[in-house]
C-alpha cells in the first residue's frame, strides 16, 4: 500500500530546523511496518536526521556549513535572488532533498537521539513544501 501526504511548514529562517513533531502531525502511520519517504520540493532547503536533543549540534551545523559553502563569493553568476541564494543551492545539494525513513506499528524507526531537520539556507522565514509517501505492506 502507498499512501501520500502533502503539506507546508514555515521557517524560521536560516538555520537547522528540527521538523519531527511537525512531520508527524501531518501524517499518519498505519500500524504497520514500511518506510516514511519525506522530500523538500525546493532547492534551497534541505532534509536530514541527526542530534535531537542538544540545539548546539544545530548551531554547529549552521555555523561549519558555512565555512564550506560561504556567502558572497566572487564569480558566481546566478546572485539575482541575493547573495544567500547560489550558496543555498549548494548546501542543499550537498545535504539532500529528501530522507527515508523506516516505521513499525505507527512509529518512527528513530533512534534516541534522532530527529527529522529541515534545513533552511535562505536568510528570510519561507514556506516550504513537503510531501510525504508512506510505503508499508
Amino acid at each position: 500500500m502507498i499512501k501520500q501526504y502533502q503539506f507546508k511548514l514555515i521557517t524560521k529562517g536560516r538555520g537547522y530546523h528540527l521538523i519531527t513533531n511537525e512531520v508527524m502531525s501531518n501524517i499518519e502511520l498505519p500500524n504497520a511496518v514500511g518506510i516514511l519517504h519525506l522530500f523538500i520540493q525546493h532547492t534551497s532547503a534541505a532534509l536530514s536526521i541527526n542530534e535531537n536533543a542538544d540545539p548546539s549540534v544545530r548551531v554547529d551545523f549552521e555555523t561549519l556549513i558555512n565555512r564550506i559553502v560561504p556567502e558572497n563569493q566572487k564569480g558566481l553568476e546566478h546572485t539575482f535572488e541575493g547573495p544567500d541564494d547560489m550558496p543555498a543551492h549548494i548546501k542543499s545539494s550537498l545535504i539532500g532533498a529528501d530522507v527515508q525513513i523506516p516505521f513499525s506499528n505507527g512509529q518512527l524507526c528513530l533512534g534516541t537521539w534522532q530527529g527529522i531537520y529541515l534545513c533552511e539556507f535562505r536568510n528570510r522565514p519561507q514556506q516550504r513544501k513537503i510531501v510525504a509517501t508512506i510505503i508499508h505492506d
